[in-house]
């Protein structure tokens, strides 16, 4: 898979302890990586962290926003790649703390890019966004990389933003300088899958109340996501990297990356919770309330770039996207099983046998 690119090479991931940042860590690892994390402590209990920590090589914890103690960890881990998904991840919690949000996420990509540079590390980079980072009309119409950057909340701005630190950071230092590497970011959709606990997202949302036997509370029943599982996304910047490691620095390749669902993953949250029940039997209410925080209504992606460039596709339906996040979560809450990360490493196995059938390119290597 991914032309072996993979194997033996030192991977660094900001943000490891998260529930992207554990998935890909998790992959990494079985792919013959040696994975280095670089994060502050997992940010729930219980995570994914704490089922798939043997697979690092080394692990540092460290606030992005600290730039010498950030230097001093990149420095020593000398990474041969590098994926940067440390951030603040939770749109209403913006509202909340709308300054470490930017902190985090503008100014801690900077930081980690300013890091790399300082230390004239050849790595390719990929910095991990976010859909919301697009200029959002709330129209039906899937966003292209080249459309406008913007955001409405503190969260879907500083993704925009991101994604502008990055572009200027490797334009100003990274592309005219033999001794570093290239420098890419990833738009994804509404990712979901086994091991997310964080507050304010609907799946996690979902699994707590049904956990505890209570009905869950949808706040936007009518909003329109473009849902996802992990493992697509992951399959994506997976294959990106492999790929810009071996392209010139002046490759169409050496761009921005929209890594979406296929059309059927455009749903309703309402469609979504409704699935999720019919795997795991429970009740939800209406919780919606006009006087609340900004939310997005609609939003998609378009991934024609990604089909045309990388020759890259989903593989999940939006069927089997939802069951397999709700298995993961049966497997751990109601079996209590004695080796999750068995049962996830299992997943990704599952997903890379049906990549094969379908003849992925980027598991055909």
């Amino acid at each position: 898979m991914f032309k072996q690119f993979y194997k033996g090479k030192r991977v660094l991931v900001t943000g490891h302890t998260g529930f992207k940042g554990s998935w890909l860590s998790l992959w990494l690892s079985r792919l013959g990586a040696q994975v280095v994390g670089v994060s502050l402590p997992a940010p729930t209990n219980p995570s994914l962290h704490e089922v798939i920590r043997s697979c690092f090589a080394q692990e540092f914890e460290c606030d992005i926003r600290d730039l010498p103690l950030l230097q001093k960890a990149i420095q020593s881990a000398q990474p041969d790649i590098v994926f940067h998904l440390a951030a603040q991840p939770i749109v209403r919690t913006s509202y909340a703390n709308p300054l470490e949000t930017l902190e985090t996420n503008v100014l801690g990509t900077a930081h980690v890019l300013e890091s790399i540079r300082a230390a004239e590390l050849p790595c390719p980079v990929v910095v991990i966004t976010s859909d919301k980072c697009y200029e959002n009309k709330e129209w039906d119409f899937a966003y292209r990389e080249n459309d406008p950057l913007g955001g409405h909340d503190i969260y879907s701005m500083s993704k925009g933003a991101t994604e502008l630190v990055a572009q200027a950071w490797f334009k100003s230092f990274f592309s005219t300088n033999p001794n570093l590497g290239p420098v890419v970011t990833v738009r994804a959709g509404n990712v979901i899958g086994g091991g997310d606990y964080a507050a304010d997202r609907i799946v996690p949302d979902c699994i707590r109340a049904l956990c505890d036997g209570k009905p869950i509370a949808v706040r936007n029943p009518a909003a329109v996501r473009p849902w996802q599982h992990v493992l697509e996304c992951l399959s994506g910047y997976l294959w990106l990297g492999a790929n810009i490691a071996v392209a010139p620095k002046t490759s169409p390749l050496v761009s921005a990356f929209n890594f979406g669902p296929g059309p059927g993953g455009k749903q309703t949250v309402r469609e979504l919770v409704e699935t999720i029940l019919r795997i795991w039997p429970g009740k939800w209410v209406d919780t919606s309330n006009p006087g609340s925080v900004h939310e997005a209504k609609l939003l998609s992606l378009s991934i024609e770039k990604a089909g045309s460039l990388l020759n890259w596709t989903p593989i999940w339906d939006f069927e089997q996207t939802v069951r397999q996040t709700v298995t993961w979560y049966q497997e751990r809450h109601q079996k209590q099983s004695e080796d999750v990360l068995k049962f996830t490493s299992s997943q990704i196995d599952s997903y890379v046998t049906l990549a094969l059938e379908q003849h992925a390119a980027w598991a055909m290597g």
